[in-house]
């Protein structure tokens, strides 16, 4: 039996097959390995994100049915009851959403939330029997002790189903880090022995694999760091470039919960500066009409230095839930509208033209009507209070009222939303020297302006 002879060509071959078997098994590997960050980044941005972002915001409606809860039981008000169940069928829809997941029912266990959630909602109705019969301290006794424990076993449910989601996603996000760091030293590898057979087809192969691993793994240390504004420099219509512009998304979501977290008031909880300004360029862009009403509180300040910041902020915290409440009444509608806090006593609505002046007639008339029992006895009586003024000397403040100034465009008038919010800044106050609580839009001023009246036109609507 005679052996093959090991001749030239046959070695070629044996080196090519080499070399492709090499290349083979470096290709599977490193798509593999894309296959397995591409979906840990969908997880990420799919899932975990999606799990912080519904707890919080179940913690906050939870904690606002609480404050409603004890409102009502020390004013006594029916709205407060409306705010309580608006609330409460709020989180209803949020377990109903986490039920339609089937990654968060294990995770959130949602029937025990509706559970918990259903027990407070039947003690409110026993606190509001009792609040009936005026057994007043078994109704805050049941509030602070019962009703109490309910809430804080929801809401350490949802905090640990937050952290537990935030260490999930550090836990995807450091594997993403080695995972990349593994597939390229593995590739850098299969590299280096290509490059020793010499064969420049397969290190072409390599080196088209490793470099974009390699940007891949900067650009999870620089996102890992905070730095969001990195971006990996890779241009592929293939599973890199997938998980190129991945990466991409995922900072950019990163940046935007963030920037969001930081801007947004943390009294009212309602989105800040930097998203109104987002929002306004936003709708400019898109040229399609749309209102900026800017929503400010009159004779505020003097109330803040009779009553004390502390009930200050309690009128700030209530107009922030009034807005939501007028949003509320037209839940067709509600994701067509952006609510804002500039700061202090400064609001801002984002609408249709006409869903705004919906809701700033609702505004005005609900403020009017509610806005006073912030105020002792004695000084709604007297319809003033006396605190000092800038000068340091007393005088007689009416009570406070609420002025809308509704500016108009389809992105054909105003450059960038700074210009847009300057010209409704510049209605209001023109509209805070009307008596009493007003909305104005900004058609209407400039129809009573081009007539030549002498007098201030007014727009009352409470």
């Amino acid at each position: 039996m005679t052996s093959m002879k090991l001749t030239i060509s046959r070695k070629l071959i044996l080196t090519h097959f080499a070399m492709a078997l090499l290349a083979v098994l470096a290709v599977v590997y490193a798509l593999d390995r894309f296959r397995t960050l591409n979906d840990l980044a969908f997880k990420i941005i799919h899932e975990d994100f999606y799990l912080i972002n519904t707890s919080k915001s179940m913690i906050d409606t939870l904690l606002a049915q609480e404050n409603a809860e004890k409102k009502y039981l020390v004013l006594r008000d029916p709205s407060f009851e409306k705010i309580f169940r608006q609330r409460g069928r709020e989180f209803e829809g949020a377990l109903k959403a986490l039920q339609r997941r089937p990654f968060a029912v294990s995770k959130a266990n949602p029937e025990r939330l509706k559970e918990l959630h259903n027990r407070y909602q039947s003690l409110f109705q026993r606190e509001r029997r009792l609040i009936s019969e005026d057994r007043i301290e078994e109704a805050f006794t049941l509030s602070e002790k019962e009703s109490r424990l309910l809430i804080e076993r929801m809401a350490s449910q949802l905090r640990s189903l937050q952290q537990n989601a935030e260490k999930e996603m550090d836990f995807r996000m450091n594997t993403i880090n080695r995972l990349g760091t593994t597939a390229s030293r593995i590739t850098l590898v299969l590299t280096a022995v290509t490059l020793i057979i010499g064969l420049l087809l397969a290190m072409a192969t390599t080196i088209n694999i490793s470099r974009p691993l390699k940007k891949l793994e900067k650009a999870t240390e620089r996102i890992g760091e905070g730095n969001f504004d990195y971006r990996p420099d890779i241009a592929r219509h293939d599973e890199i470039g997938s998980l190129a512009q991945a990466f991409g998304y995922m900072a950019e979501r990163l940046k935007e919960l963030e920037a969001l977290h930081l801007d947004a008031s943390p009294l009212t909880g309602l989105p800040g500066n930097l998203a109104i300004e987002k929002e306004i360029g936003r709708r400019l862009s898109e040229k399609h009409l749309f209102s900026l009403c800017h929503v400010d509180l009159d004779n505020f300040k003097p109330f803040a230095d009779h009553y004390g910041y502390a009930w200050g902020s309690e009128v700030i915290k209530e107009v922030g839930l009034m807005l939501v409440a007028a949003l509320g009444r037209r839940p067709d509608l509600e994701n067509d509208v952006f609510l804002g806090h500039i700061g202090g006593d400064d609001f801002v609505i984002i609408a249709d033209p006409r869903r705004a002046e919906e809701i700033s007639g609702e505004m005005v008339r609900v403020f009017d009507e509610q806005i006073t029992r912030f105020y002792s006895e004695k000084d709604r009586n007297k319809g003033f209070i006396i605190a000092r003024d800038r000068q340091g000397i007393y005088r007689k403040y009416p009570l406070m009222t609420i002025t809308i100034a509704i500016v108009t465009d389809d992105g054909q008038r105003f450059a960038n939303p700074l210009v847009m919010a300057k010209r409704a800044a510049t209605l209001k106050e023109y509209a805070k020297a009307m008596p009493g609580s007003n909305y104005i839009k900004e058609e209407d001023f400039e129809k009573e302006a081009g007539s030549g009246a002498e007098s201030a036109p007014s727009f009352k609507c409470s």
